[in-house]
This record gives structure tokens, sequence and C-alpha cells, in this order.
């Protein structure tokens, strides 16, 4: 008996990261699964290491009709009990059989992806909320959050890796390269921290936008575009302050990862970031689109290192108590024991 993940996307992004890093911690739990994947080279390397089976698959668009049955028989041929679908595709392309068919949630999804789902597992109680009131039985909906934890014995990026001056205040964003993660934010904010460099972690469509505002600013010597990185720890681990001014982001997960990784952060109150910092308490807030007050908030951070301190403290006893891996492991678990998948 097993658990089979089915993930559509070809993408790099906060999802699919977090997908591998879930299916790695499940796979350290001792889980029995799979994954049924779109091809991606790197991921099949990491679900490969860490040592469950995975194979890909089409994932088309609605001319595909020959993924949903081969992920079928690849199911029964892993005795599946449980289907796990991540995100829109997967949940179009998720088959009925003899298994429980529950459908992972980061987002205000399309509910029609997921007709005839046995649950739904949203990863903040607002989602959670909002599946209820569009009318998807309240029995059939449960709230597992992500989980966030720092790679063992992390080294810092060094500086002079990204040609950073050593003693400089170093701000770290991350997200892709698209308007609603609002780095042009970040950027003008730099403008106002002239002592500050930043570093961007991210692809995406903007890129050349991007460079050309930080042109404009002024700024363009200061900041440093690392595009994708499949070492994120280690910029965490080097920052002084996370910069996350998303314009809209259902959890963020970059607080998460913040609080994990001792790294104090300032975000603006999009629905995700405000619902999970407690302003003043363990992470900063401010308004969206406000470059002003996004260099305000930072300069307290970077002028108060007590400030730091206890924003950082505040960040570990989250995690500790609502977001370790071993919390949220335990949840899934319940789950899948629910349909007899463990």
């Amino acid at each position: 008996m097993s658990v089979l993940h089915l993930l559509g996307s070809p993408a790099d992004g906060g999802a699919e990261t977090y997908f591998t890093s879930l299916v790695g911690a499940l796979a350290r739990g001792g889980v029995d699964q799979a994954c049924a994947v779109r091809r991606h080279e790197g991921r099949l390397r990491a679900l490969e290491t860490a040592g469950v089976p995975v194979r890909p698959f089409r994932f088309g668009g609605p001319l595909d009709l020959l993924t949903t049955p081969r992920i079928a028989a690849y199911a029964r041929e892993r005795r599946a009990k449980a289907l796990v679908a991540w995100m829109n595709r997967a949940g179009g392309k998720a088959p009925r059989g003899p298994w429980a068919r529950i459908g992972r949630l980061g987002g205000y999804y399309d509910l029609k992806y997921y007709r005839g789902f046995d649950m739904l597992v949203g990863n903040t109680r607002d989602i959670v909320a909002w599946i209820e009131a569009q009318g998807w039985p309240a029995d059939r909906v449960r709230y597992i959050p992500n989980f966030a934890a720092p790679a063992e014995d992390v080294e810092p990026l060094l500086r002079a890796e990204a040609d950073t001056p050593e003693n400089a205040p170093l701000l770290l964003a991350m997200g892709r390269l698209h308007a609603v993660k609002a780095h042009d934010v970040s950027l003008r904010a730099l403008a106002q921290l002239p002592e500050a460099y930043l570093w961007i972690a991210g692809a995406g469509p903007l890129e050349g936008e991007l460079k050309a505002l930080a042109r404009t600013l002024g700024v363009e010597g200061r900041v440093r575009f690392l595009g994708w990185r499949e070492d994120a720890s280690r910029l965490y681990a080097a920052a002084d302050v996370c910069l996350f001014p998303s314009r809209y982001e259902p959890l963020g997960n970059v607080v998460i990862q913040c609080w994990a990784h001792g790294l104090p952060v300032v975000a603006a109150a999009s629905q995700g970031p405000s619902a999970l910092i407690r302003d003043e308490d363990d992470g900063l807030l401010v308004p969206v689109d406000a470059p002003d007050a996004l260099a305000a908030a930072t300069r307290r951070l970077l002028d108060d290192p007590m400030l730091r301190i206890r924003l950082i403290q505040k960040g570990f006893d989250r995690v500790e108590g609502e977001f370790s891996e071993a919390a949220v492991v335990a949840e899934w678990c319940d789950l899948f024991n629910r349909y007899g998948a463990l």
C-alpha cells in the first residue's frame, strides 16, 4: 500500500519546491510513496536521491487523453491507496479508481479540477475557509500547513561569490521575477538604503525590466540577480534581512523559511504574509506597494540589533510550535491512515 503524488507543473517555483521538500520529508518518515510528475530533470534527480520512485508523464492539455489512464496503471502497479494531486493540472488528470483522491491546494484554485475528490488540503486556514465557502463539505477539507527546516550544516553563500562587499548590509528577495512578487518595490526601497546590497533569487519574465529599473534608480551596482537557486538555505543564512513585498501571496512560504533560518523578514501585508506574521512580534508588516515604508522598516532592522534578535527568536518559536517538519509529517500520516494508505 502506498501514496502516489501527482505534479503536472514543469516550472521552478515555491509550490514545486515544496512538493519535493514534503515528499522528501515523508520519505524520511517512512511513508511508502511514489511520484508521477511532468518531466523536469532537476526534480527527477531530487526525488531519486530521496529514494522515492518517480515516473514522468506528459500532463498535457485537454487533447491529452493518455496521461490519466497511464497514471491509473502506475497507481495500480504501486498498489496506491491515496493519490495526492498538487495544483490544477494534476487535479484534472487524477484518475478515479480504488484509491482516495486528495487535492493539495496552496492557493485559491478553481475547484472544478477537484470534483469528486475525497479530501482537499489547504495550507492556510484562509484557504480552508474559502474552500468551505464555495460549498465544499467541511468534513472533506483539512488544514495542513507547510513546514520549514534549514538544510543541515548549511554554509552561508560567501558574499564574494556574488561580488558583494563583506561588511555591507545584505538584503535578500526570493521569488519569481513576476509582477506579483513586487521586486520593483524592493529595488525602490534599496534606493533609500545607500549602504545596502540586494540579492534577488528567482527567474521569470521580468528580468530585463527589473534590470532596467535598477539602472534607472541608480542601484544597478548594488543588486545581484542570482537566477533560480537550488541552494536557498545558503542565501537565507548569508543575508541580514529578507524583503518580501509580494502584492499577492496565498501563503508566503518565504516567511516560514526566514523563521526557520533565523532571518528577520519585512513583508507586505498581502493575504498570506499578513495571516502568518504577528506584526512587531515575529516580523514587520508594511502596506502593499509602499517602497518608502519597506525602506523605513528595513532601516529599523539594520539599525536595531535587539529588534532583529527578538524577531528571530519569535520566528524560531513559531516554527517549533506550528511549522516543524515532524508536526507536518504527522498530520499527513494521520490523513493517509484515514484511507488505509500506511
